[in-house]
């Protein structure tokens, strides 16, 4: 044995020998953490999808700036009742009126409506029995749903001559996040008793469950206060609360699963019962089980820090909660569990029983079975992960929409309405902002934008134009111009919104203007610009999560194959999430039993969400399994008995922890908004997958196949990893007497 003991000998005989103290200490940081983590969701932001510094950002600001102006983002649908049109004179006067109420409240800086616009607008519905009141909020995505929580309810109206309901992309996401808070506070009354069963379950006795669970509350809570505190400096979504509650409760339970598994395997190799016997089961457990926590830890970590590397708040936002959610589970589970086993530890028993023998288990019987016949079990496994996978192929990404809520949501409706009784949507129109006088006749411009397919019509200071002519006047031509910038504005048509979004953008892009220049905004631009940003940068978040996660399994290993093996059996696992995604969200698949409502395309951030979290999970799986692999190959050199050793004392433990996982994600299945669907099933399934065909059937074959080649690696590589590198100390070495008694 070394004679300086490691950090992690040193940590787990502090915790083993003070353990009261630890455990009042984490009492302490328990109930700062529940205080301050209370007020977590009141501290996050609500996000919009935008690119800051893009084209349709900047042509924003001039709107803003100049203009004193934006893209609508809030809009009235009035009807007329009694079969009577918006033209009526007293219906037409209630609409002046609502656009004068509208305008002049609190928030509201601009607001007009197909009564003060004139004829030519696209706010009327084909049948002319509906008209639009449109408006801009000013302000961040937060600030403008905070004032619309209370300007929707006074403007849901039902009188004699119209009805009034509210709609609009800012009304719309506003509801996204309430729907997001009400299925947060469902999936925690739903997934906290399933899981201590769950616990109890695979555990058969109360202490050692209620240990895992305190661990799994502790992250938690700490991981929301800690996400408040990032909330001081910059803005946080309160997406970020929903992935606290599953992946704090889901790390946290995997890491003490694994501790107190290991710390059963110490103390049956214990031959006596003293308070000495138990506390060194600690220490042994900290230096072994503890590492292989850190090292997973810092992979998922890792995974999902990359998103960094994206210059959007609301990504951005899941690397905070992720990085906030490994520090306080890797705590719980290191520091607070090994402290509570000193004090109970024989309490987390299996009653009555002793842990078999390695050899007579069931996973190391069918391990070898494997690794005998590899191609027999892992080709057809192998097929069949392409074929779940192969949907993906088929991808199509585009801009989110109303469907992502439920169908009874009010703004849904509306919005609906829209799309089926108006020929356009000047919600959704595109801001072209012009710079410096035109070197001809501007009306040419305008024309030629007219006559792009999908346009429905532009409007400007001089006309509104449709089909390359000018269909008539403008009610109020000074709203297009301010100082050197002229404003058109490109409705849009119903198709062209059902369509490729992008496409439309480019091809407005794309027109040759008289302009010295030109900047194309408005939602569509948006979101298209906020696409293609995502897009360029994903390359370089692949990269860079592949390059570390690598780097981690040669440190832990000494081997270049293991690390190239793991990757392409998390992009296996990861095609069957991403072809399940496409098949049931986007294809709509399953959509009447899953309650939601396909829209033919998937928006982009979340699918790049689900590979750094889901990535990140798959090799905190592959860590668990390696380092019992790596453990039982150093100590007996014979690769076959190895896998079969590490598989067998990790397998069950991997597939209860992905059963435990698994629930907790997917009880976002029943939550109302369709990413949280998309984001609790995929991952869930990912979970599920990697745990059962991946690591206990793909990995044992490939493994059988590679033979002693899984630990070859040059000579140069060698000695780094004999220098730097960090495996598990075997589990017979044992921690010195004098360190326990001394600290």
């Amino acid at each position: 044995m070394s004679a300086t003991p490691s950090p992690l000998h040193r940590l787990g005989a502090l915790a083993a020998a003070r353990r009261r103290i630890v455990l009042i200490a984490g009492a302490v940081l328990f109930l700062i953490a529940a205080a301050f983590g209370a007020g977590a969701q009141a501290a996050l932001s609500l996000s919009r999808f935008e690119a800051p510094g893009s084209e349709s950002d900047t042509a924003e600001q001039i709107l803003h700036q100049e203009f004193k102006d934006g893209s609508p983002n809030y809009v009235l649908l009035v009807t007329a009742k009694k079969g009577g049109t918006v033209d009526d004179p007293e219906v037409a006067a209630e609409g002046r009126k609502l656009t004068e109420e509208l305008a002049g409240r609190d928030g509201v800086d601009t607001a007009g409506s197909y009564w003060s616009r004139g004829p030519n607008s696209a706010l009327v519905s084909e049948d002319r029995s509906q008209a639009l009141v449109v408006a801009w909020l000013r302000g961040t995505a937060t600030e403008v749903r905070t004032e619309l929580a209370d300007i929707t309810p006074a403007f849901t109206q039902d009188t004699e001559l119209l009805t009034v309901r509210p709609g609009g992309q800012d009304e719309v996401f506003r509801q996204v996040g309430e729907e997001t808070r009400r299925d947060f506070l469902r999936a925690e009354a739903i997934v906290i008793p399933a899981v201590f069963l769950l616990l109890l379950w695979v555990y058969r006795r109360w202490s050692a469950a209620g240990l895992t669970l305190g661990v799994g509350f502790f992250s938690v809570l700490a991981t929301l206060a800690m996400v408040r505190g990032v909330t001081a400096f910059t803005e946080v979504s309160t997406f970020a609360a929903n992935l606290a509650l599953v992946l704090g409760l889901g790390l946290g339970l995997d890491y003490s699963l694994f501790v107190i598994s290991r710390f059963r395997e110490e103390m049956a190799a214990t031959p006596g019962g003293s308070d000495a016997d138990r506390h060194a089961a600690v220490v042994r457990t900290v230096a072994s089980a503890g590492r292989t926590v850190l090292f997973s830890g810092f992979t998922v970590a890792a995974s999902l820090a990359a998103l960094f590397l994206f210059p959007f708040p609301f990504l951005q936002s899941f690397a905070w909660a992720g990085i906030a959610v490994v520090v306080s589970a890797a705590f719980g589970a290191v520091v607070l569990l090994p402290a509570a086993l000193a004090a109970v530890g024989r309490r987390t028993l299996r009653p009555g029983r002793t842990e078999p023998a390695v050899e007579t288990g069931r996973w190391y019987r069918n391990t070898l079975k494997i690794m005998r016949r590899p191609l027999l079990y892992g080709l057809p496994v192998l097929i069949a992960l392409l074929a779940l996978g192969a949907p993906f192929l088929g991808a199509q990404f585009g801009l989110p929409d109303e469907r992502v809520l439920p169908a009874s949501a009010s703004s849904r409706i509306v919005q609906e309405e829209i799309r089926t009784g108006f020929a356009a949507e000047e919600t959704d129109a595109l801001q072209i902002v012009t710079t410096g006088e035109a070197e001809q006749d501007g009306s040419d411009y305008a024309e030629r934008l007219s006559q792009l397919p999908g346009v429905f019509q532009v409007d400007t200071g001089s006309g509104t134009y449709r089909d390359g002519g000018r269909a008539g006047a403008t009610a109020d031509p000074g709203r297009f111009q301010a100082g050197e910038h002229t404003l058109l504005t490109v409705v849009p048509d119903q198709e062209a919104l059902a369509g490729d979004m992008a496409q439309f953008v480019e091809r407005v892009r794309a027109v040759d203007a008289p302009y010295t220049e030109v900047r194309v905004g408005g939602f569509p631009a948006a979101m298209t610009d906020f696409r293609g940003e995502l897009l360029d940068r994903l390359p370089y978040v692949v990269a860079l999560i592949l390059l570390v996660t690598f780097v981690i399994l040669f440190l832990m290993t000494g081997s270049l194959l293991i690390p190239a093996k793991a990757t392409i059996a998390n992009i296996l696992s990861l095609s069957v999430m991403f072809g399940v995604l496409v098949w049931v969200f986007q294809d709509g698949n399953l959509s009447g039993l899953l309650g939601f409502t396909a829209s033919g395309r998937m928006e982009p951030s979340i699918p790049i969400l689900m590979f750094c979290i889901a990535y990140g999970l798959s090799m905190d799986y592959e860590v668990f399994i390696m380092a019992r692999v790596k453990e039982a190959y150093d100590r007996t050199g014979d690769n076959t008995s190895a896998v079969a050793e590490g598989i067998q004392r990790s397998a069950p433990l991997v597939t209860s922890a992905a059963a435990i996982l698994a629930l907790t994600f997917a009880t976002y299945a029943t939550g109302g908004v369709v990413f949280l669907k998309e984001l609790g099933i995929g991952m869930a399934l990912a979970v599920l997958v990697d745990a059962l065909l991946i690591r206990t059937l793909l990995v044992p074959a490939f493994m059988g196949l590679a033979g002693k080649a899984n630990w070859w690696a040059p000579a140069p590589l060698r000695r780094l990893h004999a220098r730097y590198g960090i495996s598990e100390a075997p589990a017979a070495e044992k921690p010195r007497q004098d360190l326990i008694e001394a600290t």
